[in-house]
C-alpha cells in the first residue's frame, strides 16, 4: 500500500474546508486507500495548529481530537526522526517532513510547500491536486 505523509498545512485545510482537494484526500485516506505515515511531532503541530486564534472559528476542540486521535489510531505512527540534517535548503523548518517521510518509509509527500516541490527529494513531493489525480488512476 503507498504510504504517504500529509503536510499539517493540509491536513488543516482539510479539517477547515470540508469540500475541495485536501478534503478529498482525508477522506480518501479514511476510506483505506492509502497508508499515512505520521510522528508525535506532526501530531503536536497539529494540534497547535488547529489551535491557533484566527482558525480555532473553524474547528472546535473536539473535532481537532477526534482527528488527532483518528490519525494516532489509524495512522502508521513512527519515531520522529532527529533534528539536524539539511534536506530543503530553501527552509529548515521542513527539513522535519521530509525526514519524517523517508523515516516512515514513506513513497511520497503531499504539500503545498514550494521548499519541498521544487527539489528532487526522495520521496518525491506532489502538490496535493497531483497526488489526487495519482490516487485516482491507482483505483483505474
Amino acid at each position: 500500500m503507498l504510504r504517504v505523509v500529509l503536510d499539517v498545512n493540509l491536513l488543516v485545510s482539510a479539517v477547515i474546508r470540508r469540500s475541495g482537494v485536501p478534503a478529498a484526500i482525508l477522506n480518501a485516506w479514511r476510506a483505506g486507500l492509502f497508508e499515512l505515515v505520521v510522528s508525535d511531532l506532526l501530531l503536536a503541530e497539529l494540534r497547535d495548529v488547529l489551535a491557533r486564534p484566527h482558525i480555532a472559528p473553524f474547528v472546535t476542540r473536539a473535532e481537532t481530537e477526534e482527528l488527532v486521535a483518528a490519525l494516532e489510531a489509524s495512522g502508521a505512527l513512527v519515531g520522529d526522526p532527529p533534528p539536524g540534517e539539511r534536506i530543503v535548503p530553501g527552509d529548515p523548518d521542513d527539513d522535519y517532513l521530509a525526514a519524517l517521510a523517508r523515516a516512515g518509509r514513506a513513497q511520497v509527500i503531499v504539500t503545498g510547500d514550494v521548499h519541498l516541490l521544487e527539489l528532487d527529494l526522495q520521496p518525491p513531493a506532489f502538490t496535493p491536486r497531483a497526488f489526487l489525480a495519482r490516487l485516482e488512476q491507482l483505483q483505474l
